[in-house]
């Protein structure tokens, strides 16, 4: 009987030695004379464990990791084809508590099936949510979406389904679903999990959501900066496309739904979807002003859903399980579960999908494990660069995006930086404001000048030139740019700045010209 190991093909994993290790187990394999095939699936998305290797034997599932390419040949004397012991062994990656620990709905196949296997797709529970949203009007789609308390993903948290709804209700000859898959904050890395591990489920969510709305075009607005997810989207629309799942009758049905791949080129602000849609359209990446919402006038002018990959991947197992069991996970209205990713300085980084409440101490210190320094936490900042500095004192504050509002932060795409003691604050809001500086479109003054200025007035405070008149003038330029900005990049730079200035004071202290010259 043929053995089957996987290895996976995630970014993360072969920036780690993925490919050096499926090259010498395939070397293994042939000159051991083994019956044993390789799959290369997607990341299980703890990064510290990669390479993570597992191998379906008679008890499951057996995973070893991290694998390095010198570890090859004595996994292969220990039996590992057999889930022999050695000393990377790590059982079953169910029973590790990082993963025991999670709530796994949209990341449920991530890590576990051939992402370009229609047939695993499938026999893990794939294309039933399809399958039912393709029997029912498109109005109870969006009923069903609404009813399950769905927010957007990508940060702004909107509600998915108000927004399918404008859409719908919208009368046009032409509707689109766009993608934003334009992943460009620091620790995040969750929409190129979804599309390099399990592609098909972000088609599936499209398809619906073209159903809902009555659009009949998709498009995925990639990131360069992701060429692996660019590669396995492109494939995996092309298997979709000859297997019936888009094209003129999707899964047998009257409706029409295509997807088409679009690689963005390297700009932040083309995250925000007004600009995004500009870049679609072949024009430079600069915001829109709204109204008219995207909704009514998007893409080409016509109603446009605009929706982060999450939130697109979220939609099958909420048509497939019902909009109730997803509404019973999280609080507030915070419902359902969110892939929190950890990054920065922490002992166990990855992928931590969770029900809405949990407190950012737990995620940190008991399923992160600390900084990897060993040092104290300083710091965290949630929400990418644009996202406010947490200090330890307010770990206790639960997952939920009004319990972050009414701390003055963000939880925006759901990534976590973390920072020791070591981390100087005030250099962290320069690096803000300088990072404003560089990938603002230029469009408004508030965000173009007012980044610029604020480089210029920190850098004097660190000089300590007139501090308290210069620290007066940040927070007049952090009051105009977060009111007057027309998009998040400028709208948002005030909350790093703002944070790290409210929370640790002392590092905004005058200091001695050689270290503020540094």
């Amino acid at each position: 009987m043929t053995t089957t190991i996987y290895i996976p093909k995630d970014a993360a994993a072969l920036a780690l030695g993925a490919e050096k290790v499926a090259t010498a187990v395939t070397a293994e394999i042939a000159a051991r004379g083994l019956d044993a095939k390789i799959v290369r699936n997607g990341t299980r998305g703890m990064v510290w464990l990669e390479t993570l290797v597992e191998v379906v034997t008679s008890q499951g599932r057996v995973a070893y990791g991290p694998v390095k390419a010198a570890d090859v040949a004595s996994l292969f004397d220990a039996g590992f084809l057999a889930g022999g012991a050695h000393r990377l062994s790590l059982g079953r990656v169910e029973d590790l508590p990082f993963f025991a620990k999670q709530t796994r709905l949209t990341f449920e196949r991530c890590g576990v099936i051939d992402p370009l296997s229609l047939e695993d797709y499938r026999a893990h529970g794939g294309l039933r949510g399809l399958e039912k949203a393709v029997a029912i009007t498109p109005a109870d789609i969006v009923k069903t979406v609404t009813d399950s308390g769905l927010r957007g993903r990508g940060g702004a948290g909107f509600p998915t389904g108000i927004k399918w709804k404008t859409v719908h209700d919208t009368v046009a000859d032409r509707k689109y679903i766009v993608c934003n898959a334009d992943e460009g904050d620091s620790a995040t890395f969750a929409d190129r999990m979804i599309m390099e591990g399990d592609p098909f489920v972000l088609i599936e969510g499209m398809a619906i959501a073209g159903i809902a709305t009555g659009a009949t075009k998709g498009f995925v607005y990639i990131r360069s900066e992701y060429p692996h997810a660019i590669v396995t989207m492109t494939r995996a629309v092309e298997i979709a496309r000859a297997a019936g799942i888009l094209g003129a009758a999707v899964m047998g049905s009257p409706n029409a739904f295509d997807i088409e791949i679009r690689s963005g080129a390297g700009a932040y602000v083309c995250g925000e979807e007004t600009s995004l849609l500009n870049s679609l359209e072949g024009k430079r990446g600069v915001v829109r002003a709204k109204p008219p919402l995207p909704a009514i006038e998007g893409l080409f002018g016509k109603p446009t859903v605009i929706n982060n990959v999450i939130s697109l991947a979220s939609v099958p197992v909420i048509m497939d399980k019902g909009a109730e069991h997803y509404r019973d996970f999280g609080m507030g209205r915070s419902r359902g579960t969110i892939p929190v990713q950890l990054a920065g300085n922490i002992k166990h980084g990855g992928l931590f999908e969770v029900a809405f409440g949990i407190t950012l101490g737990e995620l940190i210190n008991d399923i992160g494990g600390g900084t990897a320094s060993g040092r104290p936490v300083k710091a965290v900042q949630v929400g990418g660069p644009l996202g406010a500095y947490f200090p330890a004192s307010m770990f206790d504050t639960p997952f939920d995006y009004e319990a972050f509002a009414a701390k003055d932060g963000l939880i925006g795409h759901a990534g976590i930086t973390v920072f020791d003691d070591t981390a100087d604050m005030l250099k962290m809001a320069r690096f803000a404001m300088e990072f404003c500086a560089i990938e603002s479109c230029g469009k408004c003054t508030p965000c173009r000048i007012g980044s610029a200025r604020g480089v210029e007035t920190l850098d004097k405070v660190a000089a300590g030139i007139e501090p308290q008149k210069n620290l007066e003038l940040v927070t007049d330029l952090c009051n105009t740019m977060k009111f007057g900005s027309l998009c998040a990049l400028g709208g948002f730079t005030p909350y790093p700045v703002m944070s790290a200035l409210t929370h640790f004071p002392e590092d905004f202290a005058p200091r001695p010209v050689a270290e503020a010259a540094e």
